[in-house]
């Protein structure tokens, strides 16, 4: 009968690591293929859901040009609460500058950032404003998100579209409790003062960059 094998010290620890190896190798590979295989899927997604809240803010209708190329990558920008790199989508019609669509965030939200994104015609009307993150009281603050507005024929995001930046005045821009213009829901100030002021933000940026943004090389 022979004996077992018996292993030193520095050989079982060097077995373990060969072991933890080929181990990590092997699910790093498997890891891999499975993101190879779901990658189209996956950015078939994101393209679905990008698109989704684009066709929210601006007609399809009002341009003519492949809008989810013609970008153009900004850099972290105060003006619009961004303190992450964002992308603008150009809209053109005939060649001539339609639309941007553009990111823009309300920092001082009652629960933290409010993410939002809007459509901004090259005369300054805005064609549409939508909420696509946020942490706002549910029941309370959260009917700045149309699915969550009890008011489905009028919801309270929908009172920014067909707005021209040029045509209202900077005091304006604030909800009706502070003499503005803007409506709000009793209860939950401080939500839609927060998406007003970066709405106005983000528009007077897009109107008083509006020839840089659209002239601007992006991506070919």
């Amino acid at each position: 009968m022979s004996e077992a094998k018996v292993y030193t010290a520095p050989a079982m620890a060097l077995r373990t690591a060969l072991t933890l190896l080929i181990f990590v190798v092997l699910f790093t590979g498997l890891l891999a293929g499975a993101y190879q295989w779901t990658r189209p899927a996956i950015e078939a997604s994101l393209l679905a859901e990008k698109m989704k809240f684009i066709n929210e803010v601006l007609p399809a209708g009002s341009y003519d040009n492949e809008l989810l190329a013609d970008t153009l990558s900004l850099p972290p920008t105060p003006e619009l609460g961004l303190k992450q790199p964002s992308t603008v989508y150009r809209a053109r019609r005939g060649g001539e500058p339609a639309a941007l669509v553009l990111e823009a965030v309300a920092p001082d939200g009652y629960s933290g950032d409010i993410r939002l994104v809007l459509g901004i015609t090259a005369d300054g009307d805005i064609t549409g404003v939508r909420v696509v993150q946020h942490k706002e009281t549910p029941g309370l603050g959260d009917y700045i998100e149309p699915g969550k507005d009890k008011n489905k024929e009028q919801p309270w995001i929908s009172q920014f579209a067909g707005l021209n930046y040029p045509q209202v005045a900077d005091a304006e821009w604030k909800v009706k409790k502070d003499k503005g213009r803007f409506d709000y829901r009793s209860g939950a100030t401080v939500t839609p003062r927060a998406v007003v002021g970066a709405v106005h933000k983000a528009v007077r940026f897009a109107v008083t960059h509006r020839q840089e943004l659209f002239a601007q090389e992006g991506k070919p």
